[in-house]
């Protein structure tokens, strides 16, 4: 007869937590990271020291302790600890959020801490039925998310919680997490700095990737006996995973960013840096094509002309060739944009341009500057005095007026001294000496 405690044949142990769960800090001396929210006299230590919680968003990469901080504060505050997912629920699931607070708080007399991962994800209805048990101190709210809570996030839900923004982990940071991992639960693992380091750039700044690749390792391990553990194996055991970027989220936004700035920066290498790091990460190229297109108009203009055929040559050579082959034409737009002669002339012309006719009023064509396909037409005037510009020297019919006959001259097009623009800019400015001696002559 078996005992109470053998396994029977169908029999199974109880599945073991995930490590990132076994080593989630318990208390907030415990977290790694986030230095500028958890040390002395800065905000979120001031809240936990005064005991005076507030609602809050947790804004931050992936791995950076969002929720781990959400689970420290009901402890510390000895506040019931609600969470919901907001991939997962809706308003059912919110309203039995909050029966379940205002039980517990009827019950026990306890305070309920309601968070929510993901936050970005529930749309403005969602987000609105917290609002009346927030104000009414029913719960405390505690938002967490990826994307910046300005463009996701309701302004009446942001007026109600304190934007707290988390860090990616640094270096130094995901080290002294492997020290903590070998300590508690890989004390049978030795890893070697070259391996450490590789660990490390794995993670990309994300605590619980780096604690899912130390536990992939362990996994992987035949003996659980000490065991050395090489940079070569770590390379074997790992598939890498992709770097740190959301297609539609803020790393996204900030590498093309950084990509148009490096760009218009007149800095090749660094534009190229980025270029790579978004195809790394994943990025649709012709996404990147678009924004050099618009890059080639926006930042360099006539100053350099030919910058927007050979970016639009580019995209071209991307959508017949493909991927890998032509990433390379993409390359060589992106290298040759950040070395073209950079001018935003053209791109400040036309906003001007925009503005003054948004708020101008409906002015009509002056009569000579119409067609007169009709002798209706011709008899009304349309086209009489107008000048053939190809008639006069230079193709140039100094004096003419091109605007409305009631409307002040203006200037929006001011090219710069820089690549082809200069040429432009002395072509101008003789041009316009022209029309000051034929108006001195009328």
């Amino acid at each position: 007869m078996s005992s109470a405690n053998d396994i029977g044949l169908f029999a199974t142990a109880p599945p073991q937590a995930p490590l990132a769960e076994r080593l989630r800090p318990q208390h907030l001396q415990d977290i790694i990271g986030q230095s500028h929210l958890l040390s002395d006299g800065k905000p979120l230590r001031n809240a936990f020291e005064s005991g005076k919680l507030h609602s809050m968003i947790l804004w931050g990469p992936p791995g950076t302790g969002k929720t781990t901080l959400a689970r420290i504060m009901s402890t510390e505050f000895d506040s019931e600890f609600i969470a919901l997912s907001a991939v997962m629920s809706g308003v059912k699931d919110i309203r039995s959020a909050i029966d379940q607070a205002e039980l517990v708080l009827q019950q026990k007399g306890r305070h309920t801490i309601l968070f929510v991962d993901e936050v970005h994800r529930f749309n403005k209805s969602q987000q609105d039925a917290f609002l009346p048990y927030i104000e009414q101190g029913l719960i405390t709210f505690i938002g967490a998310t990826t994307e910046n809570p300005s463009f996701e996030l309701n302004h009446a839900l942001l007026s109600r919680a304190q934007v707290y923004i988390l860090h990616a982990l640094s270096e130094a940071e995901l080290a002294q997490l492997i020290e903590r991992a070998v300590k508690l639960a890989l004390s049978h693992v030795q890893f070697s700095a070259e391996a450490r380091q590789l660990l490390i750039e794995f993670a990309d700044g994300d605590a619980r990737r780096l604690l899912n690749l130390l536990e992939q390792i362990d996994n992987s391990i035949e003996t659980k006996e000490s065991v050395a553990i090489s940079k070569d194996y770590v390379t074997n055991a790992l598939s890498r995973n992709t770097r740190q970027f959301d297609k539609g989220g803020d790393t996204f936004y900030e590498q093309i960013s950084a990509l148009h700035k490096s760009v218009r920066g007149s800095s090749p290498d660094a534009a190229l840096y980025w270029f790579c790091r978004m195809l790394d990460g994943g990025a649709d190229p012709l996404y990147i094509a678009r924004r050099l297109v618009r890059m080639a108009s926006e930042d360099i203009g006539l100053a350099d002309p030919r910058a927007l055929r050979l970016t639009l040559d580019a995209c071209e050579t991307y959508e017949r060739l493909g991927s890998p082959e032509g990433e390379l034409a993409l390359a060589q737009a992106v290298l040759y944009l950040a070395c073209a002669p950079k001018s935003n002339a053209a791109y400040s012309a036309y906003h001007k341009a925009r503005a003054f006719i948004a708020q101008d009023q409906s002015r009509p064509v002056p009569l000579h500057l119409r067609n007169a396909p009709t002798s209706l037409m011709k008899q009304k005037g349309y086209g009489d005095a107008y000048h053939y510009a190809h008639d006069y020297p230079d193709a140039y019919v100094a004096g003419e007026n091109y605007f409305p006959e009631d409307m002040p001259e203006m200037t929006f097009y001011q090219p710069t001294n820089y690549g082809l623009e200069q040429k432009i800019q002395e072509k101008l400015t003789y041009l316009r000496s022209l029309d000051q001696q034929a108006r001195r002559k009328i």
